[in-house]
């Protein structure tokens, strides 16, 4: 969104008219006067919602919100409260780049519609609060300055149906900034942004917020907050250093212990543990709230909010129905919809003509899909393209994909709707990538705004669907997206590895197991489910997490532990070949003193340490034909030192490579509502 610079009564209108053209800005349009409801009227005016999309940082935008309501009937679809991705109130308010690229709800060159789509008049709605395809809309920032979240918000009131302030981001970049869930110990900073947007807004305020330590402590922190003005409060019902491997569940008790205790005309939302649509409702009696939000279950599920269709209806292609009740909507038939959206309320295009989802009943014809076999690289659409720009010279490339000088496309690039497609397509394509790597691979070198590179990737996900409904067809049964081990299984390992898959470990509490979660969430590959965490007792057992109050336990690489290896000075590790096979046992000390190293001064690695390992080496390389004791060993030489040495590094690189895999994967898989 862009807003002009003011302008004075006295300046002349061709002045102003030319100011505004040239600087492609355009005035917000103008609301008609309403009298400013709060509390539960608000929440009644907008229709009373029980189900809301959580703001999740550049995952929430306009196509994908649009995309949850899809699957509600029209007249239904308002009944989803939707929050936009959480905005930095500072850089909203003094950056009108920042919010181009990320809040477009009017029409301008800018925007992400092609140029020949935005002939329209400058007040025309386009994306984000439009009044008939995105409300009930609130408005998510984060702060700790009043004065900048009010310049913020005055911003988008004209747009949105409330403002929120975001008190529950757990992450560190939310520590350094002071801000989200960092807010919580300081009250009466908090209370100052509600309240400043209570008194100045023309809309109502809101807030999220996470549990504290203590139930009572959580409810003198949300009376603080509805003190100050808040209309709606969202409990998330984690502490805030529950993020990660330690995200654990959320405490539905201490939700219900506020809703108990609060006014019962408090609007209340309540945030954690939604996995599934059934678990919408359970939320609900549980705690007694007035509504359920979900992020992460609705990343993996986007039909999250939907009721299963009817058994009746067996024209719905889109959906997968297997025995027992299990089903779910088709990847394929949610990427279709996805990719529409984007090509019809993004780019201003018409989506291209799709032929009927396959059905492995359908008879031989045109609507049969293609028979590719998507566990074949390089048979897949696309493969020749990407080989072809692989073959082309470093300039080319790097002008293809940057869209080179003169391109037009930068802010097709920076677009919100386009450049979270990729991340939502990780998300959503979860047990499917994991199965098929090509598709993976694939969608890991589409750029923003490639649209023709997201519909070969849809392609392919077609193709692979196919095949699973095929092998489900014939079969009766459908396979993981887990690898097949290299020897075939034995009866009594298959019995094991089934039992050991299908109960916790006779350690652990049943409320420490995901076990559970996981076969009620299970699904076939190409079908849309949420991805279960494992809990932080699990984590625990597996390495991925230290107990807390407990030293980390090193990793054992060829026998040594990673806690025993030093890192050179410059804070990386040298690429050197695998280090020799160290000796099973230790061997006595040399009959002679070895010769010493002189010290390097480029180098802080101490030499001593490495020599007896060398000589190890040395001698476990050195094949003996007789049991007698190992003679002593010669002299340690420079350059044995340097084979130690370089022995030490490659094992360290090991030992860092595993560590940095594994908070790459926390990284990938954090949580990422506030």
């Amino acid at each position: 969104m862009t807003v002009p610079e003011p302008l004075t009564a006295s300046q002349p209108a061709d002045d102003r008219d030319g100011a505004l053209q040239s600087s492609q800005t355009v005035a917000p349009m103008p609301s008609p006067p309403r009298k400013k409801l709060v509390g539960r009227r608000f929440y009644e005016s907008i229709g009373s919602p029980k189900m809301i999309l959580a703001p999740m940082v550049d995952q929430s935008e306009f196509a994908w919100r649009l995309l949850t309501r899809s699957f509600l009937p029209r007249e239904k679809r308002s009944g989803i409260l939707a929050y936009t991705p959480m905005f930095h109130s500072r850089l909203f308010a003094e950056t009108a780049k920042y919010r181009e690229q990320n809040f477009q709800p009017i029409k301008t060159d800018s925007a992400c519609a092609s140029a020949s789509s935005s002939t329209a008049s400058d007040s025309q709605e386009f994306l984000d609060g439009n009044t008939s395809i995105d409300r009930p809309l609130i408005v998510q920032f984060c702060a700790n300055d009043p004065s900048e979240l009010l310049k913020a918000a005055q911003l988008v009131q004209p747009y949105c149906d409330a403002v929120d302030l975001n008190l529950g981001c757990p992450q560190g970049i939310a520590k350094r900034g002071k801000y989200g869930a960092f807010l919580q110990e300081d009250w009466d900073l908090i209370y100052k942004l509600i309240n400043t947007l209570h008194r100045e807004l023309d809309v109502p305020v809101t807030a999220k917020m996470r549990i504290l330590e203590s139930k009572q402590r959580t409810l003198d922190y949300a009376r603080t907050i509805l003190s100050a003005g808040a209309s709606i409060l969202t409990v998330h019902g984690r502490q805030r250093e529950q993020k990660g491997h330690n995200t654990g569940l959320a405490d539905w008790s201490t939700i219900r212990y506020l809703r108990d205790n609060l006014p019962p005309d408090t609007v209340l939302f309540a945030n954690g543990n939604i996995l599934q649509h059934g678990d919408i409702q359970t939320c609900l009696d549980e705690t007694g709230a007035d509504g359920v939000m979900s992020a992460e279950g609705n990343l993996y599920d986007p039909t999250i909010f939907t009721s299963p269709p009817p058994p009746s209806d067996v024209s719905n292609r889109e959906y997968w129905r297997g025995h027992g009740g299990i089903g779910g909507y088709r990847m394929d038939a949610v990427l279709r919809r996805y990719f529409d959206i984007v090509h019809k309320y993004v780019l201003g295009t018409h989506p291209p003509a799709r032929r009927p989802l396959f059905l492995p009943t359908d008879p031989p014809g045109p609507n049969e899909a293609p028979v590719i076999s998507a566990t074949e690289p390089g048979t897949q659409v696309g493969e020749d393209e990407h080989q072809q720009q692989q073959d082309e010279p470093p300039s080319k490339k790097r002008k293809r994909d940057t869209g080179g000088r003169n391109s037009g496309k930068k802010s097709i690039r920076t677009c919100p709707n386009l450049s979270a497609m990729q991340a939502h397509l990780f998300h959503l394509l979860r047990p499917l990538v994991s199965k098929h790597t090509n598709i993976r691979d694939a969608l890991a070198r589409c750029r923003a705004g490639d649209m023709p590179a997201y519909e070969a990737v849809l392609s392919m996900v077609e193709a692979a669907t196919a095949d699973g409904l095929r092998e489900h067809e014939e079969t009766g049964s459908w396979t993981d997206a887990i690898p097949k081990p290299k020897k075939p299984p034995t009866e009594n390992s298959t019995k094991a590895a089934a039992a050991a898959a299908s109960s916790p470990s006779p350690s652990m509490r049943p409320d420490e197991s995901s076990v559970a979660a996981v076969e009620r969430c299970r699904r076939p590959w190409w079908v849309c489910q949420s991805h279960v965490r494992p809990l932080p007792a699990e984590a625990i057992e597996k390495g991925a997490l230290t107990a807390k109050g407990k030293k980390s336990q090193p990793h054992n690489i060829a026998g040594r532990d990673v806690s025993e290896m030093q890192k050179p000075s410059n804070g990386t590790f040298r690429d050197v070949a695998p280090p020799l096979p160290l000796s099973p046992s230790p061997l006595p000390p040399p009959a002679t003193p070895p010769t010493a190293i002189p010290p390097s001064s480029s180098s802080t690695r101490p030499a001593t340490p490495a020599i007896p390992r060398a000589a190890a080496a040395v001698a476990a390389a050195t094949p003996s034909s007789s049991p007698a004791p190992p003679a002593p060993a010669p002299p340690v030489t420079q350059p044995v030192a340097v084979a130690a040495a370089a022995a030490i590094n490659a094992e360290a690189s090991v030992a860092e490579a595993v560590q940095v895999d594994v908070q790459d994967d926390a990284l990938k898989e954090r949580l990422i509502s506030g």
